[in-house]
């Protein structure tokens, strides 16, 4: 996928964003801190190059939800937005529902799905990891 440009913000449209492509790893993630940390039951999430995310506008908070994992999320109505890991620090992941133009982005696969809850059923027929799959999308 060439590179492109995304923005996006949050639910009060006080944080802003923009950034450049190309989206990588674009998946569903069904692991227990994904839920916790988005309130749903799974997570539309794609990668990007960490040094291509820019905020506009507003101010993004950051949660350390685990040893390695820094959470961004808006620091007014707390919008899940990006997810960040030690192991990968020229990488940030960012939700694709708080794009703009979140359908240009269709995820590829699911992942964590050794973790997804019993009455989650994808029927998309997207390839199923039991966990991470590094490049699998």
């Amino acid at each position: 996928m060439s590179a492109q440009e995304f923005d996006g913000g949050c639910l009060c449209e006080s944080t802003r964003f923009r950034l450049c492509g190309p989206a990588t790893n674009r998946c569903y993630c069904h692991c227990r801190s994904c839920r916790l940390a988005s309130g749903a039951p799974f997570v539309a999430w794609a990668t990007f190059p960490a040094a291509e995310f820019r905020l506009i506008q507003g101010e993004l908070a950051q949660y350390r939800s685990s040893e390695k994992v820094y959470r961004g999320f808006c620091a007014s109505c707390g919008t899940a937005i990006t997810y960040r890991h030690d192991a990968r620090p020229e990488e940030l992941d960012v939700a694709l529902a708080t794009l703009d133009e979140p359908a240009s982005l269709q995820p590829e696969c699911h992942i964590w799905v050794s973790l997804k809850l019993s009455w989650v059923i994808p029927a998309d027929q997207l390839p199923q990891f039991p966990e991470w799959r590094r490049g699998a999308a």
